[in-house]
């Protein structure tokens, strides 16, 4: 079991293991509980270690060759953030269709990897990863299919902090790795400066 990436009251805070009502057999590997009122939670611990992972991952690639994708609202802030941190490219907002795949496109962009932020609102980028054969690291919450997604955060991905917190975990653990912060250092923004105004 690996250590916490930031202390479990600061996940709970975030509402980052809180899911549906609904689960899929693919998630529930993933799954801790069920609450009184029906909600799956998830388990803190494999998130933890999903985010260490995907973020090992995420930092073998150049940060031009990582597009990262959020159709949903809250999901765009911190898509852009993390762009801005990273050196990533994002689209927040609507994936136009043909973006992956067709070169003739304006915006046609060739990644090595794409990281989405629910498979079921960023699908078509998912579609489009799957036809040019480009891993797709996403964040999935208790009710997502895993058919086409090769790494997998387990995560509330509807909740406006919890997106903010992984991203921005994210970011951290991939500067880390790639030696751009040391093991104990932090980012010079907070998880809050990833979030959706309101």
């Amino acid at each position: 079991m690996s250590e916490l990436l930031i202390p479990l009251d600061k996940y709970l805070a975030a509402g980052l293991h809180i899911g549906t009502q609904q689960k899929t057999k693919d998630m529930e590997r993933y799954i801790y509980r069920v609450r009184s009122d029906g909600l799956y939670v998830l388990d803190v611990r494999k998130t933890n270690d999903r985010i260490t992972a995907a973020a090992k991952f995420l930092s073998k690639f150049d940060p031009d060759d990582i597009l990262v994708v959020s159709t949903r609202q809250y999901g765009q802030a911190p898509v852009k953030k993390f762009g801005e941190v990273t050196g990533a490219r994002t689209i927040p907002g609507r994936f136009i269709p043909g973006t992956l795949t067709n070169p003739s496109y304006a915006k046609f962009i060739e990644p090595k990897v794409i990281l989405v932020t629910d498979p079921r609102s960023d699908s078509q980028a998912i579609i489009e990863a799957r036809q040019i054969g480009v891993p797709v690291v996403a964040l999935c919450d208790t009710e997502n299919l895993l058919g086409n997604v090769d790494i997998v955060i387990p995560v509330n991905n509807k909740g406006r902090k919890a997106i903010a917190l992984v991203y921005w975990l994210l970011a951290r653990q991939m500067m880390r790795e790639k030696g751009m912060l040391n093991e104990d250092q932090e980012l010079d923004i907070e998880p809050t400066d990833f979030e959706l105004k309101i």
